[in-house]
């Protein structure tokens, strides 16, 4: 089949270059423009090494745009990792179209930050979706889908980087391979089972440590490394990254109950968060240790807003 492989970044670099590791005919590739200052994305410098035409349009609601991709005259659109809207016009334009990847179990966790959110929410599984993208946010028919396990201690940065990445780029093989062999499922979505969440911003994950220690944990966990579960100490803000659930401690919510030669002991409800890494605002990320002698902050120094 003549394939486009559409995405950016990392995980579309990676889709890429296992299609043609595998020696699939792609015939191009689709990435967001370049942006002034900045390095080329990743999946563009495997396309142009591999003498493979990229076309960076900053539209796909052009006319021009489409008569371009259909002078390709493609088989099949791999969509690995694309923030910008493409309408069915584009989307249906080769002969089999288009195939989408997606970090959740659709029609759970539409949305961008599809990944956080579970985490944050306590879910105990989340997944990935290959699925024919349409006009509608993340709303197309599934191809295919996979579950992974939240483990009790997992962050944003394990389950994608060391489960949803990986078994995303092998689902969209298998998806292509669906499509060429004619027997890729079209599944219409349940839509009375749909959630979708926006971003998860820095605002949406401030640490409020009179909440449950589990709810604490988990938005720390689902927030890191991005956006960063943060709360407040004398005014400066500071990130929260590593830490683990600890037991029942006496002291206010917020409280710093206990300081160690490694981590640092903060009272929640029902419990407490022991901290070993931070980053201080203006600062590289440091032990928790180190973060409160340079604070000043002693045991019985109380954190937040």
């Amino acid at each position: 089949m003549r394939i486009i492989v559409h995405g950016q970044q990392a995980f579309g670099k990676s889709v890429l270059e296992a299609l043609l590791d595998r020696g699939e005919d792609v015939i191009a590739v689709y990435c967001a423009p370049d942006k002034e200052g900045r390095p080329a994305d990743a999946i563009k410098e495997v396309a142009l090494a591999r003498n493979i035409p990229v076309i960076q349009p900053k539209s796909y609601k052009d006319p021009d745009v489409w008569e371009e991709c259909k002078a390709l005259k493609p088989d099949l659109c791999v969509m690995a990792y694309v923030l910008l809207f493409v309408p069915e016009e584009f989307l249906h334009i080769p002969t089999h179209g288009t195939i989408q990847y997606h970090p959740s179990l659709l029609p759970l966790h539409r949305g961008p930050s599809s990944i956080n959110w579970p985490i944050i929410m306590g879910s105990k599984k989340t997944g990935l979706s290959i699925f024919w993208p349409d006009n509608g946010l993340d709303t197309g028919p599934i191809l295919l889908q996979k579950e992974v396990d939240i483990g009790d201690d997992d962050t944003l940065g394990s389950i994608y980087f060391d489960k949803l990445f990986p078994m995303g780029v092998d689902a969209m093989l298998e998806g292509v391979d669906l499509v060429r062999d004619g027997k890729a499922p079209s599944i219409v979505q349940d839509e009375s089972r749909k959630t979708y969440e926006s971003w998860c911003k820095v605002e949406d994950v401030e640490v409020d440590w009179s909440k449950p220690v589990n709810e604490t944990y988990n938005l720390i966990r689902g927030a890191n490394p991005q956006p960063g579960a943060w709360t407040k100490s004398n005014d400066v803000t500071v990130q929260i990254f590593d830490c683990v659930k600890g037991g029942a401690t006496d002291g206010a919510p917020g409280e710093i109950t206990a300081i160690s030669d490694d981590s640092v002991t903060v009272a929640v409800n029902g419990g407490s968060i022991v901290l070993s890494r931070v980053r201080p605002a203006g600062d590289k990320k440091i032990t928790a240790v180190d973060w409160v002698k340079s604070a000043g902050l002693t045991v019985g120094s109380v954190l937040g807003s």
